[in-house]
């Protein structure tokens, strides 16, 4: 006899509303969905709006046994969330509870799909625990962080009762103290205190960001198992450190984008995640440069520059005399739009293109793509391992440091702008990495860790079987 409907398992799935939150999340969701699992997929109502408009309204509608849902995030709709996190977070904490339980019910009640039997949610929702233990399912902590990303968030009380942070005074931030070298975290040696999350740069004791990613680290310790977008091959010492020491299960399932891509149906790899409109026709301006020749710009979703800032990149860039994309998001400029001179345009026709939004695994992917200047966001790196192609680092906040530090001095695959950020830097890094024997190096090495990454996702590799691990220990598992 076959399975009824109420037989068949239920996730539900809630990323913290960020695009570098909800992607890696949709890729899990769709994994699970791989292993015959109905989902339900919960954005805010802004995040489906925000999507509809730049993917189209009819690539929302979703599948029959993997839907869409929303919840209202309580913030007005001229609000500027992610750009004002500590806003943001505290309205997630506040507002989703509620919504969040009435979909429940909702959902158990009507007949139509299969009850809800476990919830996967972020890190930083830890809430959501309490509403699974009331319904009586698992529920599991998605981090969307590197394992040594999530290492430093681990230890923000002991940089706390140390007396790390808060800083004395603002002069800290320039006169060395951020060298100050943590000898006291072994698994991490020659780690020092600027490498830690950028939220401990603050001389507030009551900060928002330091006390609230504090602790949603803490609470992630009652879920049913951890997850994280990282490999066991990849940051094996940080991995053995934190099951020894953490009481809940650890599951790696890395690289989440790729992992997706070669497991999941192409019907469900095509519901959309951006918050922007891709511009397609980098793809057609990459056909024709030469193979390796260009270096890929984007600082994410979040980073905002000054204007200074943009110049120094933009001028670097043109004096590096190599091809280039940049991705200049209309908000990456604090307090206003953009706007590069006429001069630098000059400088840069026929060798720079620069575009709001793309398809960034898409560009990485191509033959022409040699390089990426990046903030050292965790999914960024991925994509970068995952293509094979190097990085200069700009880390802008929250673990990124943390990535930047050990994608150059551990992993060996990129090279970090300093804090004072010079068009001459700019320009010797992007010409070191695209013709030095320093980029070759790191191309030869990414292109190692590459290999590793796709081993890791097919069958019998050790993300694929923590997939199956996760499953049947936690998420087919009745409390």
């Amino acid at each position: 006899m076959g399975s009824t409907m109420a037989d068949k398992p239920h996730a539900l799935c809630l990323p913290f509303p960020g695009q570098g939150h909800i992607n890696p999340m949709m890729k899990l969701a769709m994994l699970i969905h791989s292993r015959g699992f109905h989902i339900t997929f919960v954005n805010t109502h802004f995040t489906h709006e925000r999507i509809a408009e730049s993917c189209g309204p009819s690539a929302l509608t979703g599948l029959h046994d993997f839907r869409l849902e929303t919840i209202s995030d309580g913030l007005p709709q001229d609000h500027g969330r992610i750009l004002k996190l500590p806003e943001l977070c505290e309205a997630a904490l506040k507002n989703f509870p509620a919504p969040l339980k009435q979909l429940i019910v909702e959902i158990n009640e009507s007949g139509d799909v299969p009850p809800v039997s476990c919830i996967v949610s972020s890190g930083f929702l830890n809430f959501t625990q309490e509403i699974a233990d009331e319904v009586g399912v698992p529920r599991v902590a998605l981090w969307t962080t590197s394992a040594c990303g999530y290492w430093g968030y681990f230890h923000v009380p002991d940089l706390i009762q140390k007396g790390y942070t808060p800083l004395k005074d603002e002069k800290c931030l320039s006169n060395g103290y951020l060298n100050t070298r943590l000898d006291w975290v072994p698994e991490m040696p020659d780690i020092c205190l600027k490498d830690m999350p950028s939220f401990i740069r603050t001389t507030d004791p009551n900060e928002y960001m330091l006390h609230f990613t504090k602790d949603e680290t803490q609470k992630a310790f009652k879920s049913s198992a951890l997850i994280l977008n990282t490999f066991d091959e990849f940051e094996t010492e940080i991995l053995d450190a934190m099951k020894a020491k953490l009481p809940c299960p650890i599951y790696t399932m890395s690289p989440l984008l790729t992992f997706a891509s070669h497991a999941c149906k192409d019907q469900v790899n095509q519901i959309p995640t951006n918050l922007w409109k891709e511009d397609s026709y980098c793809l057609e301006w990459l056909d024709n440069k030469e193979i390796g020749s260009v270096i890929y710009v984007n600082f994410g979703s979040i980073a905002v520059l000054t204007t200074h800032q943009l110049n120094e990149f933009a001028w670097g860039l043109a004096k590096s005399q190599k091809p280039f994309i940049w991705i200049i998001r209309k908000d990456l400029v604090m307090g206003e739009s953009a706007i590069l001179s006429q001069e630098f345009t000059n400088e840069i026709k026929e060798r720079g293109l620069i575009t709001g939004w793309c398809n960034q695994a898409q560009v990485l992917s191509h033959p022409s793509v040699g390089g990426f200047l990046t903030h050292a966001g965790w999914n960024s790196t991925l994509e970068s391992i995952c293509n094979g192609v190097p990085m200069i680092c700009w880390p802008f906040f929250a673990e990124q440091p943390m990535n930047c530090r050990y994608a150059c001095s551990k992993w060996g695959i990129g090279m970090e702008i300093s804090s004072g950020l010079k068009r001459e830097e700019v320009e010797g890094l992007v010409r070191e990495l695209m013709e030095g024997e320093k980029g070759r190096e790191l191309r030869s090495r990414v292109k190692i860790w590459k290999e590793t990454s796709k081993a890791a996702i097919k069958f019998g590799g050790s993300s694929y079987c923590n997939l199956d691990r996760l499953i049947k220990e936690v998420l087919m598992k009745q409390q």
